[in-house]
């Protein structure tokens, strides 16, 4: 099994702003890095953290546009919906997940949130979606609200 360390949790929110908001006034999460646009994946993204680097990194993801694919995860209420790995090489990674039962939805593109690094999306045997990012670093851009939002 090609190797893979776990990079965020995936949220979905109809609004970028207000959920940061919330969710560092409820949790002590703070902007890290974003908000990002991605007309390929038609969604606006920003990633949060806490203070501790234990911590898992939260991903808020919105619709970009009216027809954007989120839509449907939030018409079912929103909230958690991925969870996301980075594999230190994805071609490989897809093909031995798809050899373990998975099923690739979306072929690799690359994305902005990312610095252009591609991303894959798949679901495992038991139908959980999953994310998969090409390349594992360390990084972790730090930037405020006031910042992201000027």
């Amino acid at each position: 099994m090609p190797p893979a360390k776990f990079h965020h949790l995936g949220v979905a929110v109809a609004a970028l702003r207000p959920a940061i908001d919330s969710y560092a006034e409820l949790f002590g999460y703070r902007l890290v890095s974003g908000p990002f646009d991605d007309p390929i994946q038609q969604v606006s993204v920003c990633f949060l953290a806490k203070d501790d680097p234990g911590e898992a990194l939260v991903e808020l993801v919105a619709p970009l546009t009216e027809d954007s694919p989120i839509n449907r995860t939030l018409k079912k209420g929103g909230g958690a919906y991925h969870l996301c790995y980075e594999v230190a090489d994805l071609d490989a990674a897809l093909r031995d997940f798809a050899g373990k039962g998975c099923v690739v939805v979306a072929e690799p593109v690359p994305a902005v949130a990312f610095g252009g690094r591609r991303i894959a999306w798949l679901f495992t045997p038991t139908r959980q979606l999953v994310e998969l990012i090409d390349g594992i670093t360390q990084e972790n851009p730090t930037k405020s609200v006031e910042e992201a939002f000027a």
